[in-house]
């Protein structure tokens, strides 16, 4: 599975949990806090294949879900760049200390697996819309 039929799958998840959750008359502070990890676990164990393990996908004690992806990875399904006989796949677009690029064979992609900067509540808030995918909107290159 590339990037953008992750992208997209994941976006239709999203929009069905946030459009059953707005049809409840949920707030925004509810609607955020539904997606908290633990919740999640309880209540979504479709919406990561991490959640049948209970696990999370990064090691933080009060983990939010809403921006599963983050709106500053960028990606190109099709490569961004040539580096030497590499193709770069993603990047970090604030280049976050706490990120890197991993080489794979003769792929470079970023690995956002120390970096937690999107499961923050403040981070949500500050990102928060209903539609993930305007919050997602410069993901794809």
């Amino acid at each position: 599975m590339g990037y953008s039929s992750w992208f997209e799958e994941h976006a239709e998840m999203h929009k069905e949990i946030v459009d059953r959750l707005v049809a409840e008359g949920k707030t925004k502070e509810e609607i955020i806090d539904y997606f908290d990890f633990e919740n999640m676990v309880e209540k979504e164990q479709d919406f990561c294949p991490l959640y049948k393990e209970n696990r999370k996908c990064h090691d933080m004690e009060k983990l939010n879900c809403y921006l599963c992806a983050c709106p500053n990875f960028r990606f190109k399904d099709v490569g961004i760049q040539k580096i030497d006989n590499l193709t770069q796949y993603s990047f970090c677009s604030i280049d976050s200390k706490d990120g890197r690029q991993g080489v794979y064979g003769e792929k470079i992609h970023q690995d956002c697996s120390k970096c937690s900067v999107p499961h923050h509540r403040g981070y949500v808030e500050k990102h928060f819309d209903l539609d993930w995918k305007k919050i997602m909107q410069e993901c794809i290159l």
